[in-house]
């Protein structure tokens, strides 16, 4: 469990690289209940239950409201869960091409090394021991650890 715990926090800070993350909305979301994940997160700023964020809802979650515009692509004035998943997944890439300093499309032990917690936990992540951590593998660490925070809680 506390490995689970310590890849949470590594893949955190790679998610946090990014500025339109709405994971990074968590944080600011309203404190009701313990949520589990990104669609307990949407439920809980989802305030009038229409399956879609206006602006005002995403008041409660400044770092996302931030970023509004960007993520609202259909412009109609509200963040639906697949703008937000879009909007995450560009994140992701973005984070990642910022580790991935020679554009490889790879990780490599010495890219990760500007990043502690990575470099501590690459062996973990690096499922097929290829000495390279591929966004697939970085995935499947995140919502492994997403999955062990959840049962947590």
């Amino acid at each position: 469990m506390k490995s689970a715990s310590a890849l949470l926090l590594v893949l955190a800070s790679a998610s946090f690289l990014a500025s339109a993350s709405f994971l990074a909305s968590a944080a600011d979301a309203p404190a009701a209940a313990p949520l589990r994940g990104p669609a307990q997160h949407f439920k809980a700023l989802d305030t009038d239950g229409d399956g879609k964020l206006s602006r005002a809802e995403v008041a409660a979650a400044p770092r996302l409201a931030k970023h509004f515009d960007q993520i609202d692509t259909n412009h109609d004035g509200f963040l639906s869960r697949e703008e937000l998943k879009a909007a995450h997944g560009h994140m992701m890439k973005t984070a990642f091409s910022k580790i991935d300093t020679n554009g490889d499309g790879m990780i490599s032990r010495d890219e990760a090394a500007a990043r502690p917690r990575l470099a501590k936990h690459f062996d973990q992540i690096d499922t097929n021991h290829d000495g390279f951590l591929s966004q697939d593998e970085l995935k499947a660490a995140h919502q492994a650890a997403r999955s062990a925070a959840a049962t947590r809680q």
